[in-house]
């Protein structure tokens, strides 16, 4: 298994610790679609008992990254093409209502550390950071939004669809487009046009929801 030892064993939060770490492995890719989660080689690899781990799992499956399965017992989950285009509907109709909410109450510190993050994820060559960045850079536009049930709604989403995003601008050569989006987006939130800033969010997902089924139609 693919996952850093720690040793949590006199850590409070032994449960949140294991909950984080397997998350960002099924994110990143680390723990692949159908890789079985063994609670005692987890448990072992962070030096703890088998219920922090327990209850890790079971919060990943709340989150529908893991799933159980009869005879396997807890694998990371994957996605059906359908399910995959389910998710980017849900999140072109809740990401542009956060950014819309967003616009009007961002500083230009926020808006700042967003050119930043739009910058930092045009100029990356490393098709490993490409997801974390453009992550970075909308929820550094959504932070602002004060639709904090909208924002666990739209967390949890993009969660699930990340290392397909990954993919997606891996190989459908999509970094450019999804750049030039991502300076389209930043200039409307700039200017103080909340209903430009949401038809962007919305027209940029729905692009990307359109190019990733075409990637996985041709697999």
């Amino acid at each position: 298994m693919k996952l850093k030892s720690m040793d949590i064993s006199a850590t409070a939060s032994a449960s949140s610790i294991v909950f984080d770490a397997l998350r960002k492995a099924i994110i990143e890719g680390q723990l692949e679609e159908g890789e079985p989660l063994r609670q005692d080689e987890i448990a072992r690899l962070f030096n703890t008992s088998r219920i922090p781990v327990r209850e890790a799992i079971s919060r990943l499956e709340e989150q529908g990254l893991v799933k159980t399965q009869r005879y396997k017992g807890a694998v990371v989950a994957g996605l059906s093409p359908q399910e995959t285009e389910e998710i980017f509907d849900l999140r072109a109709l809740v990401e542009p209502e956060i950014i819309r909410n967003a616009v009007p109450k961002m500083s230009k510190e926020d808006l700042a550390l967003a050119r930043e993050k739009c910058a930092a994820f045009s100029a990356s060559p490393d098709p490993m950071t490409w997801g974390d960045l453009n992550r970075d850079f909308h929820e550094t536009l959504y932070g602002a939004s004060d639709l904090k049930f909208f924002l666990e709604i739209a967390h949890n989403a993009i969660d699930r669809v990340e290392r397909q995003i990954r993919a997606q601008l891996v190989m459908s050569n999509g970094m450019e487009r999804a750049g030039r989006e991502h300076f389209g987006i930043l200039e409307a939130c700039e200017n103080g046009d909340a209903e430009l800033a949401a038809k962007l969010t919305r027209d940029h997902i729905q692009g990307a929801k359109k190019s990733l089924l075409t990637h996985l139609s041709v697999k």
